[in-house]
């Protein structure tokens, strides 16, 4: 399944925009792929005023978000991979998300078995790191 962070980062960043905020997204300037001014990070990480007012050609697609932007009076082009997205919120009242840290996705072969061998005298076993829901009575 896809990463719901682009997504949620167009989402918020609509919403931010509709209510009047101004949009800034908290990157991981360190994250591979990341194009930002280096000089302007701190501790590894830059906050971004992605306002329509302070950005020229912004972009959100499943990969990045990519934009122009002004920097100590110079325009840099900026793209930062989804991934690199650490939070996404409003300046005036701070609402907005923070994401986890993803790990890179790794495509999985599917197994040659059937999915559903039914009760086999105990629970089935579980892959490992996975999130398991358990009815309870």
């Amino acid at each position: 399944m896809n990463s719901s962070r682009p997504y949620l980062i167009r989402a918020l960043y609509e919403w931010i925009v509709d209510n009047d905020c101004t949009p800034h997204l908290l990157v991981n300037a360190e994250y591979p792929g990341v194009q930002v001014p280096q000089g302007f990070a701190s501790d590894g990480q830059i906050v971004l005023n992605a306002s329509p007012s302070a950005v020229r050609h912004l972009h959100m697609d499943n990969e990045a978000v990519s934009f122009e932007g002004r920097f100590g009076g110079a325009a840099h082009t900026l793209y930062i991979p989804s991934t690199a997205v650490l939070a996404i919120y409003a300046r005036e009242n701070g609402q907005g998300m923070v994401f986890d840290l993803e790990s890179p996705v790794v495509d999985e072969e599917p197994d040659s078995g059937p999915d559903d061998d039914g009760p086999s005298g105990g629970e089935p076993p579980r892959p490992s790191g996975r999130p398991s829901l358990k009815v309870v009575k």
